[in-house]
Order: structure tokens, then C-alpha cells, then sequence
């Protein structure tokens, strides 16, 4: 799986359904539009509902619970991720990434756009609150 860079500060859901689909950001993009979500609306990042609307209308099936985060090896094959998770305002906000354990290697794709790799392999430093399975 190859990662897809946001490419508005608030697109991280949009990146990452673009990912998991296999198309580009302008794509998920245009099709999240033409859903009436957006990447300036804050429910994307503080809700799961639109991603999960996104992510179907593109196929993709995924479980109906988040599940808490408690080891990156209890994690299934492929899952959204919740990291960066917050509380603003007494509302919860998180960025989305998505994990992919292959064979060989685990890593996470970090849509965000000011990386220097999208490839991340540094998973002391990120910090999962929850997951969402991604369904083959």
C-alpha cells in the first residue's frame, strides 16, 4: 500500500481513505465532496462516521467498533488508526493514519504533508488512542 499526502491541513481522512481505495488525494477528494464531507469540516476529525460513509462508498469494508489501543502487535493486518488524540473545546479530535503489518514489516502511512517520509516506522513516538480494522 502506498501513502497519499493530504493536501489541505485538515485531509487526513480523505488521504487515508484515498490509500486503503488506491487512488489519488484529488479523487478521494472529489468523491468526499460530491458526498457533502469535507476536509474543513471538523466531524472528520473528531467523529467516525464520515470517513466510514467515505470508505464505503469506496468499498472498503471496515469493523463497526473502535477498539482501544493496546499494543501495536494486538493490532489486526491493516486498521485506522487515532493518534494525536485530543480534547478541544470538550470535544475529542485525533489525526488518521493507517497501519499495514505485511509478512515482512509493519509501518504506518501518515498522510501529513510536512514529513519527511510518509513511511513511518517510529512507533514509540506516535501514540494510538484507538482502531478501526480495515477488511480485505
Amino acid at each position: 500500500m502506498e501513502p497519499v499526502v493530504q493536501e489541505e491541513k485538515t485531509g487526513c481522512a480523505i488521504a487515508c481513505s484515498a490509500a486503503l481505495a488506491g487512488v489519488s488525494y484529488v479523487t478521494a477528494k472529489k468523491m468526499a465532496n460530491g458526498m457533502e464531507i469535507t476536509a474543513e469540516d471538523s466531524v472528520l476529525w473528531s467523529e467516525t462516521k464520515h470517513i466510514r460513509k467515505l470508505r464505503a462508498k469506496f468499498g472498503i469494508k471496515t469493523a463497526n467498533q473502535e477498539i482501544p489501543f493496546t499494543s501495536w502487535k494486538s493490532l489486526p493486518d491493516c486498521a485506522l488508526l487515532a493518534i494525536k488524540w485530543h480534547i478541544e473545546k470538550g470535544k475529542p479530535y485525533w489525526h488518521w493514519v493507517v497501519f499495514v503489518q505485511e509478512s515482512d514489516r509493519s509501518y504506518v502511512l501518515d498522510p501529513k504533508k510536512t514529513l519527511k517520509t510518509n513511511i513511518r516506522t517510529d512507533f514509540g513516538r506516535m501514540k494510538p488512542q484507538w482502531s478501526i480494522e480495515v477488511n480485505a
